[in-house]
C-alpha cells in the first residue's frame, strides 16, 4: 500500500468526525426560544428527538465532552450527522410536540432511554361522567385516550399543573357519577379552592360543561391551539350577548392564559425534581395503614422554623397533594409574637394563624399535618389547637436524629424501617419543609445584610 492511501474504515471516519463538527457548528446557530430538536444520522433518518427550552443550549450541550462520558449518549453522539429543529412557543408545547415526533418516527435512541421502564403516558377516562386526568406507564386499552408516550415523567406532571391552571380537570381517582345525589354533599378538595378544579365531586359543574373542558383540553394536546382560541373566542362573544357575563369572563381568562403559555409554561417552575426513591402511592398507603386512618390520605402539609441570628424567625409550610409536591399550595410566615431562638412558640404561631384562617373560611384541613421535631414540637402544635378549640387533622412529627414518628397521646415513638415507603413520603415532606424555611431564612439574611 502507498504511503498516501488510507485503508476505507479510515475514511469513514474522517467522513463521521467531519459531519460531527459540522452539525455541532450548524446547532450554534439554532434560536435560543423553546423547541423540539431531531438528530439525524448519515443517511438521514431520525435518531433521537428532544425538547428545549432553549433550543441553542440544549442541542449544543450533546457535542461537548460530558455527552460524550455520559452513559445515555456516548455509545450514539458519534452517529448524529445532521440536526434539525421545529420552533414552540412554551415549554409545555414543546412537550407535546416531542412526544407526537417520537410516537411518530419512534427514533431507536429515544427508545433506548427507556432504562428498560415503559414510557409515561397522558390517560384521560374518557368512559367516566366527570373524565380524569392522570400520568401512568401501564395504559389501559378500552374506555380511555391516551397521549404519549413522554420521555419525561417530571415534566409531564409539571405540564399537567400548568394546563389544570387552564382547564380546570380532575386528577383525582373518585368515581363520581352524574346521577348519585350524595356526591352534592361531599366536601372537595384543595384544587378547587384555589380554583384548580371545577369540583365535579360536589356538582359545581354539569356533565355537559365538564366534558367541553376536557374536549378543550384534547384539543389542545393534539396540537390544534389555535382552532381552540377561536372557538372559545366564538363562544365567548355568544355567551356576552346572551348576558352570560361569568361564563363569558371565565372563557376571556382561559383564553389569554392560553395565549400567554409562554409565560407560565416554564415546568420547573411548577414542580420539584424527583425524588426517586419515593414512591408516591405506596407511601400513602403506607402511612393510612401504619397511622390507622379510615381511608388513603391525599393532602399532606409540613411545618418547619428556620432563625436568623435569633433575631429573625421564619417558616415554612410546603403542600403535597398525591404524595407529591404542589408549589401553589406553599407559604411562608414570618413569626411576629416570639422573642429570641423559641421553636415551640414558633410552631405555636404558624399553626395558629395558619388553621384559625382554614376554620375561618371553611376551606378543608390537610389529611396529616407533619411538624419536624419531636415531643415538644408536636405539643406546641396540639396546644395551639385546644386553644383555638378546633379538631386538628392527624397530627405528628418527625424527629430527624433517629427518624422517630411522634404521635399526640402515645408515649413512645413510631418507629419505621428506614426503607418504608411511609417514612421515605413523611421524610420527603420534611426535607422539602427544611428547604423551603432556609430559602426564605436566607433572603431574609441578604436582605439584612445589603447596604441601604
Amino acid at each position: 500500500m502507498a504511503n498516501d492511501e488510507q485503508p476505507p474504515e479510515a475514511d469513514e471516519s474522517a467522513n463521521t468526525d467531519f459531519a460531527f463538527r459540522r452539525c455541532a457548528a450548524k446547532v450554534r446557530e439554532f434560536p435560543t426560544t423553546p423547541g423540539v430538536y431531531l438528530f439525524k444520522d448519515s443517511a438521514g433518518r431520525v435518531i433521537y428527538v428532544g425538547k428545549a427550552t432553549n433550543l441553542r443550549a440544549r442541542a449544543g450541550s450533546y457535542f461537548g465532552k460530558g455527552a460524550a462520558e455520559e452513559f445515555r449518549t456516548a455509545n450514539w453522539i458519534q452517529e448524529i450527522s445532521d440536526a434539525d429543529f421545529l420552533e414552540c412557543e412554551s415549554e409545555v408545547d414543546a412537550l407535546l410536540v416531542e412526544s407526537r415526533l417520537i410516537k411518530d418516527i419512534q427514533p431507536k435512541h429515544n427508545r433506548e432511554q427507556k432504562d428498560d421502564k415503559s414510557f409515561p403516558y397522558l390517560m384521560i377516562t374518557t368512559h367516566e361522567d366527570f373524565p380524569r386526568v392522570e400520568i401512568t406507564r401501564e395504559p389501559k386499552d378500552r374506555g380511555v385516550k391516551l397521549y404519549g408516550p413522554f420521555t419525561s415523567v417530571g415534566a409531564l406532571r409539571g405540564a399537567i399543573q400548568v394546563l389544570q391552571r387552564i382547564f380546570k380537570f380532575r386528577t383525582c381517582s373518585l368515581d363520581i357519577e352524574a346521577n348519585d345525589q350524595r356526591w352534592q354533599w361531599f366536601r372537595p378538595c384543595l384544587l378547587a379552592s384555589i380554583d384548580q378544579c371545577t369540583a365535579p365531586c360536589n356538582f359545581r359543574i354539569s356533565k355537559e360543561e365538564y366534558r367541553k373542558d376536557i374536549h378543550r383540553l384534547q384539543m389542545f394536546l393534539e396540537g390544534n391551539k389555535k382552532r381552540l382560541i377561536a372557538q372559545m373566542r366564538e363562544e365567548m362573544q355568544g355567551a356576552a350577548k346572551a348576558l352570560q357575563f361569568e361564563k363569558a369572563a371565565r372563557l376571556r381568562d382561559e383564553i389569554h392564559m392560553l395565549e400567554t403559555l409562554d409565560r407560565r409554561g416554564e415546568l420547573d417552575t411548577h414542580i420539584q425534581p424527583e425524588v426517586f426513591f419515593v414512591d408516591p402511592k405506596k407511601g400513602l398507603a403506607g402511612l393510612r395503614k401504619v397511622l390507622h386512618l379510615a381511608q388513603q390520605p391525599r393532602t399532606i402539609e409540613g411545618v418547619d422554623i428556620a432563625h436568623l441570628g435569633g433575631n429573625e424567625t421564619v417558616a415554612s409550610l410546603v403542600q403535597f397533594i398525591d404524595g407529591l409536591p404542589f408549589k401553589p399550595g406553599y407559604r411562608r410566615y414570618k413569626i411576629g409574637n416570639v422573642q429570641g431562638i423559641d421553636d415551640y412558640r414558633s410552631i405555636y404561631e404558624v399553626v395558629a394563624r395558619r388553621f384559625r384562617r382554614l376554620h375561618d373560611e371553611q376551606d378543608p384541613f390537610p389529611d396529616i399535618l407533619l411538624i419536624d421535631g419531636g415531643k415538644g414540637q408536636l405539643n406546641a402544635a396540639l396546644g395551639a389547637f385546644a386553644a383555638m378549640d378546633i379538631q386538628p387533622p392527624t397530627l405528628l412529627s418527625l424527629a430527624k436524629k433517629n427518624e422517630e414518628i411522634f404521635l399526640p397521646g402515645q408515649t413512645e415513638p413510631l418507629r419505621l424501617g428506614r426503607q418504608t415507603f411511609a417514612l421515605r413520603l413523611l421524610q420527603y415532606v420534611r426535607d422539602e419543609a427544611h428547604r423551603f424555611a432556609q430559602h426564605y431564612h436566607h433572603i431574609l439574611r441578604r436582605k439584612n445584610t445589603l447596604p441601604e
